[in-house]
């Protein structure tokens, strides 16, 4: 090879490096991040929290008969008809995983079905009043009344009013086209499928403080900045979010614990109580303000 065709290589080889230097150095950061925030637990807590706490029950029990009746039909349905011809598909690049990597695969278009359907149709009032109540629960009454009436009393979902603003939007047409794109990740042997989740954790992770976000009055740019912010802390709660409600049937019952959970986060944040707004945001308010 001539001198000009080996440093061609090696030019490209150094920017290579340092490329791979940069991502990892960015994947770094993130771990770190979300490892100091502890927003990875807030899936778990949400859940003892939820258990713990009976009056939060009444929404999820409130829907709970024809949210299972469709979770069993569409899992059902989807394993009748898909899990064979995927696993002919998956054999050939993951070879014996393909029999798990296959069963990965179904659960998460389940899931994904299922969650388009129960949050558009049957849960959004429900999931609505979840993570409502458990804000009142802790204490964040002051928080709650920019976005709904409050009432007296003790039982926290007795004491829900009038909503005055309602987060929740229609299943977007982005999502599932990005859903969709994603879907060959399958095809890469356990690295492709791992990275399968972990990018719909982080869609997930986006959307968790929704309702948070606009008690608070932030805008969109608002919004957006704390979350590129804090890219690491989201994308960790909304992988284990993920994870959890990719489990058949019970995942209707973590779409209500994780819903406890993200308002727990929420509550720990406005009362500055994690490491993530100590550290980077010790003025919350008027450091979102200045985006404006």
């Amino acid at each position: 090879m001539s001198s000009s065709g080996n440093r061609i290589v090696e030019t490209v080889q150094a920017k290579a490096h340092k490329v791979a230097s940069e991502d990892l150095g960015r994947a770094k950061a993130l771990v770190n991040d979300a490892a100091r925030s502890g927003s990875y637990l807030y899936p778990i807590k949400g859940m003892f929290y939820f258990l713990t706490h009976k009056a939060l029950w009444k929404p999820l029990l409130s829907r709970l008969a024809p949210t299972v009746t469709l979770s069993v039909g569409v899992v059902t349905a989807m394993f009748f008809l898909t899990y064979l011809p995927q696993l002919g598909i998956l054999v050939f690049v993951n070879g014996p995983l393909a029999v798990f990597t296959t069963v990965l695969l179904v659960l998460s278009e389940s899931s994904t079905i299922i969650s388009i359907l129960s949050k558009n149709f049957l849960l959004q009032d429900a999931i609505l009043d979840t993570f409502d109540g458990t804000l009142l629960d802790r204490n964040a009454t002051g928080l709650l009344k920019e976005g709904r009436q409050v009432k007296s009393g003790t039982d926290p979902i007795n004491r829900l009013g009038k909503v005055l603003k309602n987060p929740f939007k229609r299943f977007s047409l982005d999502s599932l086209v990005r859903y969709v794109m994603y879907l060959p990740l399958n095809f890469i042997p356990v690295v492709g499928t791992v990275a399968f989740v972990v990018l719909q954790g982080r869609a997930r992770g986006n959307s968790i403080h929704d309702r948070y976000f606009q008690l608070k009055g932030w805008s969109s740019a608002q919004k957006e900045k704390w979350l590129s912010e804090h890219t690491g802390p989201y994308s960790a709660f909304g992988t284990i979010a993920t994870l959890l409600e990719m489990v058949p049937i019970a995942s209707v019952f973590f779409s209500f614990t994780n819903t406890v959970g993200a308002a727990l986060w929420a509550a720990d944040i406005e009362a500055k109580e994690t490491e993530m707004t100590t550290s980077t945001a010790p003025n919350l308010r008027e450091a979102a303000s200045k985006v404006d």
